[in-house]
């Protein structure tokens, strides 16, 4: 079990983006974030106290989290120092990096002469069976997005908390590696074996009660070429009966492609919605999630009354105005 509360660890991240491990801590479980620690360079600030080991230790810090989400998810010679300090001091140090740490010799003998234990949190835990498509009973919502990290994860959370506190039967179910550390479980989807995929998301999300929804974390973008692996893996593993679509729209190109535009919302209805139905023939798109962190509130207010306008679907920010509406959408289904 990791230990909270965190020390979220930003490093040199070179925009907000990359932090998203740590913004999604911050955002959902802040009693968790003592503070965060940042090195020269860094571009990304969560707007809580910048802390020293030392000072975070003293505020009752039990662990560092990397918080950063890097292309490839490696660790840094520079990271490693601070992170081999982090173990001398008794800080445990979690992770969710491609790059375990389990695999870092340094960190490895650091954390057994201090007596601290080193989490990867993206090591699948479980021997996932091969998907094999049969229908379950209970309900599934799966945000997809026009491109990686536009607010899916947000999406499934707010949805979730929205429920819980309406009384109704919902659980969240995490695929990546903010998920996990925000909630204490799920599935690490992109570690695992391509062939199991499928399997782990039915794994994930097993039979339930006919009005228990599982809110499915999305990941990735079918139009990221990246990623779009472990988005089919979650439509056809997941069989949602509801698909919500979620959009970041000051994004210029697919997260670290630039060479390649977003798809429009319709687009990515008129895409995903017929391979949704490959698995579940009753599926429907049934909200828009827009992330308008970028936008002020007037501009987010008009943008949103357009797609609204085109898509005919009801469209929010569930960060900025909770899911209430999204919610309500799933009704009758």
């Amino acid at each position: 079990m990791i230990q909270t509360p965190y020390l979220l660890f930003l490093g040199d991240a070179p925009d907000q983006l990359a932090a998203k491990v740590a913004q999604g801590i911050k955002d959902w479980r802040p009693e968790n974030a003592v503070g965060q620690f940042r090195m020269k360079g860094c571009g990304a600030d969560l707007g809580i106290a910048d802390l020293t080991l030392e000072e975070a230790k003293a505020a009752g810090a039990q662990t560092l989290v990397i918080g950063v989400a890097n292309r490839g998810g490696y660790i840094s010679a520079a990271w490693k120092e601070v992170l081999v300090k982090a173990l001398q001091m008794g800080f445990d140090v979690a992770s969710g990096l491609h790059n375990l740490l389990r695999d870092e010799d340094e960190l490895v003998a650091a954390a057994r002469v201090s007596g601290r234990t080193l989490f990867d949190v993206r090591i699948p835990s479980v021997a996932y069976p091969i998907a094999n498509g049969k229908k379950r009973t209970g309900k599934r919502c799966l945000a997809i997005g026009t491109d990686c990290s536009v607010g899916k994860m947000y999406t499934g959370l707010a949805m979730d908390a929205e429920m819980q506190k309406r009384g109704m039967k919902s659980t969240f179910r995490p695929t990546g590696q903010t998920g996990i550390l925000i909630t204490g479980g799920g599935v690490p989807l992109d570690a695992v074996i391509a062939d199991f995929m499928a399997g782990a998301v039915e794994y994930l999300t097993p039979d339930n009660d006919p009005d228990h929804w599982d809110h499915i974390e999305g990941q990735g973008s079918l139009f990221h070429v990246s990623y779009s692996g472990v988005t089919m893996a979650l439509i056809h593993g997941g069989q949602p009966d509801a698909l919500v679509l979620a959009h970041e729209p000051t994004r210029k190109h697919m997260r670290g492609l630039p060479d390649y535009d977003l798809p429009s919302l319709q687009t990515l209805r008129d895409t995903a919605l017929p391979i949704a139905r490959i698995a579940n023939p009753a599926c429907q798109v049934v909200g828009v999630s827009v992330n308008t962190q970028h936008l002020s509130e007037d501009e987010a207010l008009k943008y949103m009354a357009g797609i609204e306008e085109e898509m005919g679907l009801p469209t929010v920010d569930t960060y900025r105005q909770g899911a209430a509406r999204l919610v309500d959408a799933l009704a009758g289904l």
